[in-house]
C-alpha cells in the first residue's frame, strides 16, 4: 500500500511541521523521546516518524510498511484503525470531556470499575484509577503501607519483587523494579524495595531446568526465605507480573503461585499482580491471574484497557482492603487529576465490548499454541538458545552456545542489538523488540487479532534477520 503525504496530515505536506519544518529535523531538536538514545540523532540518523496503523501493521512517514510485532509498547491489543473506538472518545468528549473523581464520579468511569470488578476474580470489587501502569504500581504500594498502618501494623512497609522485573519508572515504582541500570541514575529511592530470584527457567541451577515444578516451588521458596530474612512484621506486600516481561517473558512454572499464595497467607503479606502488560488478552483471560488460577489481593493494570487509543489504568483493590476506608474520618490521600478521564473510560468500555464482540478471549486461547509452535520453528538456528512466554507474549533468547547456554558478553550484545538487530529487523518490516535487560532476546507481543497467516509472516521475517545475525558475528 502506498501513502501520500496527503494521507499522513491531510495539509498536502506530510513531512513538514505547521510551521515549515521537516519532522524528522523537529524531533530531532525539539522531541525527547523516551529510553532513547539521542546520539543516533545527532550523528546523522532520522528519528522513525510512524504516521499510521491498520490492524496488525503499521506504516512510516515514508510509505513503508511493517508489522507492528510489539502492539505498539504491548497495548494495541484489538490493532490499529478502529474508528468506533475513535467515535467512542469524540462522543464522551462532546458531553464530559473532564471532570475528576475527587469526590465526585461520572458515568463512563462508574460503568467501567463496575465492569472491572466482575472480570476481576475474588473479592478484587474496588477501583481506583490512574493514567497508567506505573502510577497504578505507585498507588498499590502506597495503598498497602496506608492499609497496614490502619491495621496497626505500621512497620509493614517493604515490598518483595524480582530480579530483572520492570514495575514502572516513579519513584516507587522504580524501586519495586528489579533493573539495577534503570535505577543507578535515580538513587536514593524510596527504601524498602527487595528482589528475589525470577522464573527464568532456561537460566536456573542445572539440577531444576528439567523439572519446571520442582524449580517453581524453589523459586517461590526464595520469596518466602526474604520475608523471614526481612522479617515479616516489616514485608507489606510481594508485587509479581503473572508472565515477567523484562529479561524476555518468563512464565510461571507450575504450582508457583499456588505457593506464593500460601506464603503471603502465612505470613500476613498481600500478593500484587502486577498486569500492566498481562491484562486485557495478552495472555488469554482479561486478568492473566485467572489464567494462571490465583487471587491477588491486589491487580495492577493499564495498556490494553482501552488498546492504547487513550490512557489509563487501574489499581483494583480487594473488599477487605477497602473496608477501613468506609468508616468515620479514614480516606486515601491520593489521586491524579487524569486518573478515570471520562474520556479514557468511555473507550475503555468500548475497547472491552469490542473483545466481548470478537471473542479474542477465546481466539488468544485458541491460537497461542500454533503462536508459540510457529516461533519454535527458529529453535533450528544456531543463535536461538530459547523460545518461551505464553499467549501472545513471547521472548525469543540468543545465545552464543546452544549447548553450553552461553551468552553474549556487554560489548557483543551492543554490537547484535544495537549494532544490527534493531536497524535489521525494522528494516526487514518488523517492529518488536531488541532487548538485553537481563539476556539478549527478541520480544514479540503483537495486536491479539492475528492468526496463523501472520504468526508465519513474523516467523519468516524473524528467520532471515536472524540467520544474517549469526552470520555477522
Amino acid at each position: 500500500m502506498t501513502i501520500t503525504p496527503q494521507d499522513i496530515s491531510g495539509r498536502g505536506d506530510g513531512h513538514t511541521t505547521p510551521r515549515g519544518t521537516l519532522r524528522t529535523d523537529a524531533a530531532r531538536d525539539h522531541l525527547w523521546m523516551h529510553f532513547t538514545r539521542h546520539s543516533t540523532y545527532e550523528q546523522g540518523g532520522q528519528v522513525p516518524v510512524i504516521v499510521r496503523g491498520e490492524g496488525h501493521k503499521i506504516w512510516d512517514a515514508q510509505g513503508r510498511e511493517y508489522i507492528d510485532g510489539l502492539a505498539g509498547l504491548f497495548t494495541v491489543q484489538v490493532g490499529h484503525g478502529r474508528t468506533e473506538l475513535a467515535e467512542a472518545a469524540a462522543k464522551q468528549a462532546s458531553e464530559l470531556a473532564f471532570f475528576p473523581l475527587w469526590s465526585y464520579a461520572h458515568p463512563a468511569a462508574i460503568d467501567l470499575a463496575e465492569r472491572l470488578a466482575h472480570e476481576a476474580p475474588g473479592d478484587l470489587n474496588r477501583v481506583f484509577f490512574t493514567t497508567g501502569g506505573g502510577e497504578a504500581v505507585e498507588s498499590a504500594w502506597k495503598l498497602a503501607k496506608q492499609y497496614w498502618k490502619l491495621m496497626g501494623k505500621p512497620t509493614k512497609h517493604k515490598v518483595i519483587s524480582r530480579s530483572v522485573a520492570y514495575h514502572g519508572t516513579p519513584q516507587g515504582a522504580l524501586s519495586i523494579t528489579g533493573i539495577p541500570e534503570a535505577k543507578i541514575p535515580f538513587e536514593p529511592l524510596v527504601p524498602g524495595g527487595h528482589k528475589v530470584p525470577n522464573t527464568n527457567i532456561y537460566r536456573a541451577p542445572e539440577h531444576l531446568r528439567d523439572d519446571p515444578k520442582a524449580f517453581g516451588r524453589w523459586a517461590a521458596d526464595r520469596i518466602g526465605e526474604a520475608i523471614e530474612f526481612e522479617g515479616a512484621d516489616s514485608v507489606a506486600a510481594v508485587f509479581l507480573e503473572p508472565v515477567q516481561n523484562s529479561g524476555g517473558c518468563f512464565p510461571p512454572p507450575p504450582g508457583y503461585f499456588e505457593r506464593v499464595r500460601e506464603i503471603c497467607d502465612e505470613n500476613d503479606v498481600l500478593l500484587v499482580s502486577d498486569e500492566t502488560i498481562c491484562a486485557f488478552g495478552r495472555i488469554g483471560e482479561i486478568f492473566a491471574c485467572n489464567d494462571f488460577g490465583y487471587v491477588p489481593d491486589i491487580i495492577t493494570c493499564a495498556k490494553g484497557m482501552t488498546s492504547g487509543y487513550s490512557p489509563i489504568g487501574a489499581m483494583i483493590a480487594s473488599d477487605r482492603l477497602f473496608e477501613p476506608y468506609k468508616k468515620g474520618t479514614t480516606y486515601f490521600p491520593h489521586g491524579y487529576t487524569f486518573g478515570g478521564h471520562p474520556v479514557s473510560a468511555a473507550v475503555a468500555m468500548a475497547n472491552l465490548d469490542i473483545f466481548e464482540r470478537e471473542g479474542l478471549v477465546a481466539h488468544v486461547h485458541e491460537n497461542a499454541p500454533r503462536f508459540r509452535a510457529t516461533l519454535e520453528k527458529l529453535l533450528d538456528l544456531p543463535i536461538v538458545g530459547d523460545v518461551r512466554g505464553e499467549g501472545f507474549f513471547y521472548g525469543i533468547e540468543l545465545v552464543k552456545d546452544k549447548v553450553t547456554r552461553e551468552s553474549f558478553d556487554d560489548d557483543e550484545s551492543e554490537r547484535l542489538l544495537r549494532g544490527f538487530l534493531s536497524k535489521a529487523l525494522f528494516e526487514a518490516g518488523l517492529y518488536c523488540r531488541a532487548d538485553d535487560r537481563g539476556d539478549p532476546v527478541v520480544q514479540l507481543a503483537p495486536p491479539i487479532i492475528i492468526g496463523q497467516p501472520e504468526f508465519d509472516d513474523i516467523e519468516q521475517r524473524l528467520r532471515g534477520v536472524l540467520s544474517e545475525a549469526w552470520n555477522h558475528l
